[in-house]
């Protein structure tokens, strides 16, 4: 992979900006109904309570609607302000971690690039996930939300350990003639590492038995659309960048 640390970075700035925009738009178009139909209910749970104790009282609903503090709408344009600053972040990590990669090993950037974005998105977000899926709103206890985000952020941990022992496994067995053991010996690393860390970690579920399972089974699934395709988009959009790069230093 060639170029300087900033080439890199630019590089990993501009892909990074292009695919939170493109998740961005994901998100809008197939996950901001589901959050539409969440909410909904949350309200409609809320304003049921308020009447049980006698809204008379003077006692508001919890609104996420226009009403609200930021209003639905105001959500919804800062959706793509959201994915592009967490594109650009992720993208100047990215390229960095990449900088620092390729002394290591002979492959050709554009490789490199596409198995970086797939690593990082093994270990920041389909550990996590697994583990711990995306609830929408009216999922949850408010007052639990600190120990979910440290046992999220712990599973983001148990993802950058397994890769990293997948890679040690990798670089113990490259001089391995069989193929199919420098493949399976890594992944099963991997998966051992994962799995007894889903075994440590506690579980958590908070959703109710009256939330629709068909909602939080759509709004999980697009959730996971929006992260696969931010790093998918940051990935080939890098090593598009990288093989042009390549060509143009090549013909010069």
């Amino acid at each position: 992979m060639s170029g300087s640390f900033v080439q890199l970075l630019l590089r990993g700035l501009l892909a990074g900006l292009l695919a939170g925009l493109l998740a961005g738009a994901v998100a809008f178009v197939v996950g901001e109904p589901h959050i539409d139909s969440a909410i909904a209910i949350e309200e409609a749970a809320a304003e049921a309570t308020d009447h049980d104790h006698g809204a008379a009282a003077g006692v508001e609903a919890h609104s996420h609607g226009d009403d609200a503090e930021v209003s639905r709408t105001g959500q919804k344009a800062g959706l793509f302000l959201a994915t592009s600053l967490a594109g650009l972040a992720l993208g100047a990590l990215y390229a960095a971690v990449l900088h620092f990669a390729r002394r290591y090993t002979d492959l050709p950037g554009w490789k490199l690039a596409l198995t970086g974005a797939g690593a990082a998105w093994l270990a920041i977000d389909a550990v996590p996930f697994f583990k711990y899926p995306a609830n929408p709103p009216a999922v949850g206890d408010p007052d639990t939300i600190n120990e979910r985000t440290l046992w999220w952020f712990a599973a983001v941990v148990l993802g950058l350990v397994a890769i990293a022992v997948a890679v040690a496994v990798a670089k113990t067995l490259a001089n391995q003639d069989l193929h199919t053991v420098r493949i399976v010996g890594p992944l099963i690393a991997f998966l051992v590492v994962v799995g007894l860390g889903y075994l440590v970690m506690p579980t958590i579920d908070e959703v109710s038995d009256d939330f629709p399972a068909s909602l939080l089974w759509q709004f999980r699934v697009a959730s996971f659309t929006v992260q696969v395709t931010l790093w998918a988009a940051l990935g080939f959009i890098f090593a598009l960048l990288t093989e042009r790069a390549a060509r143009v230093r090549a013909v010069a």
